[in-house]
């Protein structure tokens, strides 16, 4: 018997965005939701209680960075993530089959899914089919001169820890026990994700591999959690829509949408145009993903679910969000740099319609004295308030969505009227 449920509240009339109600063993969720990421079993910058006076829902962590540190035997005996944690609501894992991406190409092609994820932003349709050969004839990519840190096969992936040098192995069997012994409830089924600079022979066998590591994750999984399966295949429509037959052809729980999503944020959406009209109402996730605009157009194509760490990471950084009441738009993101010289004096909050804690409490211009002291206080209040901006961005679509009127906010945030 399954361990999560999943329902459709209401169906957007316009789109395929859909208002929805996950049911765990550990609680609800209601989605859309952008999942905080706790790579390390924590938010970076906040405590569990934050994230209780935040109204957060549930959280993701890092299988393969909890089994190095402090390791899940450790936290098996220390009754599991949750209670190791102090966090009572239901928590992803991812399965370890990203770090194949970070450690590996995307050590090699200098691209990560923060910041650079689309290497080819302003020239997607011109270089999309172009080979990672061709690329570099044409000197379209950067030279990073990193080493890879991954040695793949096809019965698993070898990491070299850049701690202590040591090298450690995961397959599917191996990324199953891990994600038991942390206990999470929705847990990812072994794969690898490629770089969008993995040419389409390389795709294809990398994809095969998932599909065979998908079924020995189903084989080898804890059925007390619920599995998701992750569809590959690159920016390839014939590999993504092999990958999404096959994925959903199994009884996985829910649906995962990773790997490479192209050169460029149009080439994502044509993947996702291309994955989800194929899928069933199992709940759908989109791994690594939630940039404010990216948010909007993926629940506009049906996706319920997305993690991703740029709230918390961009805070640290001095960009904190801010509304289109606020001057907030896609040209700056939706940001603004706290570290810039005319917040010096700033009396403001953050954004004056924002009630979060940071908001309700502190000016622009103490925020910046903090961060130009170097105090760590900076660093929770900022996190504080970015996380909060995100959760009830997430809130007013579930909104739209009941409302009947989600393209009418997503034009009013992404100015497309």
């Amino acid at each position: 018997m399954s361990t999560l449920s999943y329902e459709i509240l209401k169906q957007d009339k316009e789109t395929h965005a859909r208002l929805g109600l996950i049911r765990t063993r550990r609680g609800d969720i209601i989605t859309p939701y952008l999942v905080p990421v706790a790579t390390l079993a924590s938010v970076r910058a906040l405590g569990s209680d934050d994230l209780a006076l935040l109204g957060v829902q549930c959280a993701l962590a890092n299988t393969y960075h909890l089994h190095l540190k402090p390791g899940d035997e450790l936290i098996r005996k220390l009754g599991g993530l949750h209670r190791f944690m102090n966090f009572p609501g239901p928590l992803f894992s991812d399965s370890g089959g990203f770090q194949a991406f970070s450690m590996g190409f995307g050590r090699e092609h200098n691209i990560s899914k923060i910041g650079n994820i689309f290497p080819q932003e302003t020239e997607c349709h011109e270089t999309s089919h172009m080979s990672l050969r061709e690329r570099k004839k044409t000197g379209q990519t950067k030279d990073a001169k990193n080493e890879n840190l991954t040695r793949i096969t096809d019965e698993g992936i070898s990491f070299k820890s850049m701690t202590d040098g040591a090298w450690h192995f995961l397959d599917a069997e191996t990324s199953m026990r891990i994600q038991s012994n942390l206990n999470s409830d929705i847990i990812m089924a072994f794969d690898e994700c490629t770089s969008p600079l993995s040419d389409y022979d390389y795709t294809k066998k990398a994809m095969h591999r998932t599909h065979d590591w998908a079924v020995q994750s189903l084989h080898h999984h804890d059925k007390s959690q619920a599995l998701y399966g992750i569809i590959q295949g690159g920016w390839f429509e014939d590999l993504r829509r092999e990958s999404t037959r096959f994925i959903a052809s199994q009884s996985f729980d829910g649906i995962a949408v990773g790997g490479s999503l192209g050169n460029c944020k149009q080439d994502m959406h044509q993947v996702l145009d291309w994955v989800v009209p194929m899928l069933d109402d199992r709940p759908r996730h989109l791994l690594g993903i939630g940039e404010i605009d990216d948010i909007f157009e993926g629940v506009q194509r049906g996706i319920d679910t997305f993690d991703c760490v740029s709230p918390t990471r961009i805070a640290r950084r001095g960009s904190l969000f801010v509304s289109p009441k606020a001057g907030g738009c896609p040209e700056n993101k939706f940001r603004i740099n706290i570290k810039a010289a005319k917040y010096r004096d700033d009396e403001l909050p953050v954004d004056p319609n924002c009630q979060c804690p940071t908001c309700r409490s502190y000016s622009r211009a103490y925020l910046r004295h903090l961060y130009d002291a170097g105090e760590l206080s900076y660093f929770r209040l900022a996190s504080l308030h970015n996380l909060y901006f995100m959760l009830r961005l997430m809130e007013e679509i579930r909104e739209s969505i009941r409302a009947e009127n989600f393209m009418k906010l997503k034009n009013k945030w992404l100015k497309k009227i």
